[in-house]
């Protein structure tokens, strides 16, 4: 029996090629792989911790959806689903909330972070327990993730744990699948990570070959004209290595070999851009079918949720059976 993962993203503005790299790329893997049953969502109740018009995060649901077809996801192969759409999700929530300690929340490293810099809705506290209820619904065995969701995803195996002491074997406690996710940083500032907060720094996955190329080639760099992987000395070109290997598929030692003889960057950078360029063309123009008919994009994830919601229904009138609710 195969095994299930689960995984989504948030639809809180442009994609990036990080989102790209350390999702998108990864998700169609494991459909093609023919080793797990997928259900991939946008996360779209998640993104109501962040500021958006309600305009802007509806296109950025259409949008997202886009990019799960363009990336290569299949709905005959995967359950495609938006997270609103299966009301499972936020009734689960809310009872797991009651088992979920305090103090745990407020331990979360990213609930630390972003309340320091000025974001400090309760939403953002209880992030985990809405993420766990996306997992546990479904049974999800493998949850694909990179270092920075570990702490998150242990807090939902508690949860899960606690629940099934207290009120019997219920819930699978989930493991990480750990994904090989590049970590790219800014282009315009090496020493922070990629973000679309910084647009002048990021790569979006809609920009045009004009665009990527003339970013690419303001991206800093250094003075030594030496293509060498050496994230101490030459962040900015190890940075553009990691890009160029991810794209291309290459080895960052391939990548490099390619300018030994090199005395200057013009001629890297050119190659980094025309890789992802030409990586990105099929994908951008699938996109761009799909968004002229965005009705037909909706109805494809509006009959994944409902398959969804079947099995999630399925779960929570379990749940809700075991601790005494009407169901």
């Amino acid at each position: 029996m195969n095994t299930i993962t689960l995984s989504g993203i948030q639809p809180t503005g442009k994609l990036h090629i990080g989102n790209y790299l350390g999702a998108l790329k990864n998700f169609v893997d494991l459909q093609n792989s023919g080793e797990h049953t997928n259900f991939f969502c946008v996360v779209d109740h998640h993104s109501l911790t962040t500021t958006l018009r309600p305009e802007d995060r509806h296109a950025s649901t259409i949008d997202v959806a886009a990019s799960y077809l363009a990336a290569g996801l299949n709905p005959k192969k995967s359950t495609l689903f938006i997270q609103s759409l299966v009301r499972a999700h936020t009734e689960l929530a809310w009872i797991l909330s009651t088992l979920t300690p305090l103090g745990e929340l407020g331990r979360m490293t990213q609930f630390k972070d972003k309340s320091e810099s000025g974001n400090n809705n309760a939403g953002l506290l209880t992030y985990p327990i809405l993420m766990a209820a996306d997992i546990l619904l479904y049974d999800a065995n493998f949850i694909p993730v990179g270092e920075d969701q570990l702490q998150h995803l242990e807090l939902v195996r508690i949860i899960a744990r606690k629940f099934n002491h207290q009120f019997g074997p219920t819930f699978i406690e989930p493991k990480p699948l750990m994904t090989a996710i590049p970590r790219l940083m800014s282009l315009d500032n090496p020493e922070k990570k990629m973000s679309k907060t910084s647009p002048a720094g990021c790569l979006f996955l809609d920009d045009e070959p004009d665009q990527v190329r003339k970013k690419i080639n303001r991206a800093v760099t250094d003075s030594e004209n030496i293509v060498r992987y050496d994230k101490e000395k030459q962040p900015g070109i190890a940075n553009l290595l990691r890009i160029a290997s991810a794209f291309s598929n290459k080895s960052i030692k391939e990548v490099e070999g390619l300018f030994k003889k090199s005395t200057n960057y013009g001629d890297f950078k050119k190659y980094v851009a025309e890789v992802i360029i030409d990586h990105l063309a099929s994908f951008q123009k699938e996109k761009t079918t799909l968004l002229q008919n965005p009705k037909k994009v909706i109805k494809i994830f509006e009959k994944g949720s409902e398959a969804a919601s079947k099995i999630a229904d399925k779960k929570l009138a379990e749940v809700k059976k075991k601790i005494g609710l009407l169901t």
